[in-house]
């Protein structure tokens, strides 16, 4: 291959990962993304009232109920509503999102309980934010390897980012792979469109990268189990920026013993740089 053909193809992966890197950027700074979050209210059967969010909200069997005082109003999938209201029972990693003047106030279940999560635009953590450090892509971090599919879906429970909650993933599989001729591997959890989704520790982690977790998300393998893992495109989670986030923890067996530098690195807001 000339250098020419070489310096164009590494250019040409070098745009292809800035454009994840500003679509990821802008789904977290979006108006009512992870950073417009102001509150983490665990909801039960006592009626409670929140700062930023309008209304007294309680759960129960049949579900989430917010009774909203004269003159407090939600828009739920475009109709207004007043009084009570019964969002009903919302299933695990579900939820609603609720608009109230120029606020979303999002309504959901995280490991077996029921939260209300308000997103106001003008969220200090949003309006300060400058964006987050990452690796500088090299395609020596985009790796194949292969999907293995377990005979039947593991139930797999990982902890959170919250002390004591618990997620649950029904695993399909694992994905093989090689990083400088060691072998290695990760549990998979299911992603969206057949995708997969792997959490991840290394040997960076609380180092350069965020302590707890990142993840990456994997095409669909193909017909013979292949799959790239392109670890320039290793995410954070929104606990990497805020405290009101539920997220998974990886799975013990996915703390891989190497040093992976490629992707997010620690948030600004963490002490990163």
């Amino acid at each position: 291959m000339t250098t020419e053909a070489t310096t164009t193809g590494r250019d040409a992966f070098t745009e292809s990962w800035l454009d994840w890197y500003r679509a990821q950027e802008a789904r977290l700074a979006a108006p009512h993304g992870f950073l417009a979050i102001t509150g983490l209210h665990w909801l039960d059967d006592r009626p409670q009232r929140f700062p930023d969010a309008p209304g007294t909200w309680r759960t129960g069997p049949e579900g989430v109920v917010v009774d909203l005082d004269d003159g407090e109003e939600l828009v739920v999938d475009g109709t207004p509503v007043r009084g009570a209201h019964h969002f009903g029972v919302i299933p695990e990693r579900g939820g609603v999102d609720a608009v109230w003047k120029d606020a979303v106030i999002e309504v959901a279940r995280r490991g077996g309980h029921d939260i209300v999560r308000p997103r106001h635009p003008d969220a200090p953590l949003r309006t300060a934010f400058t964006g987050t450090p990452a690796y500088s892509p090299d395609p020596r971090w985009a790796v194949t390897g292969r999907y293995i599919p377990f005979d039947t879906p593991r139930p797999t429970t990982v902890g959170a980012a919250v002390e004591g909650l618990e997620h649950v993933y029904d695993a399909p599989g694992r994905v093989e792979f090689e990083l400088d001729g060691r072998p290695l591997s990760l549990t998979a959890f299911p992603g969206r469109g057949g995708r997969l989704m792997v959490l991840f520790t290394d040997a960076t982690s609380g180092v350069t990268t965020y302590a707890a977790n990142r993840s990456l998300t994997l095409e669909p393998p193909a017909a013979d189990g292949t799959v790239v893992l392109d670890f320039n495109r290793a995410a954070n989670l929104p606990c990497a920026y805020t405290d009101l986030a539920t997220c998974p923890l990886p799975p013990a067996e996915n703390r891989l013993p190497v040093a992976i530098e490629a992707g997010q690195k620690i948030p600004r807001e963490r002490g990163g740089s």
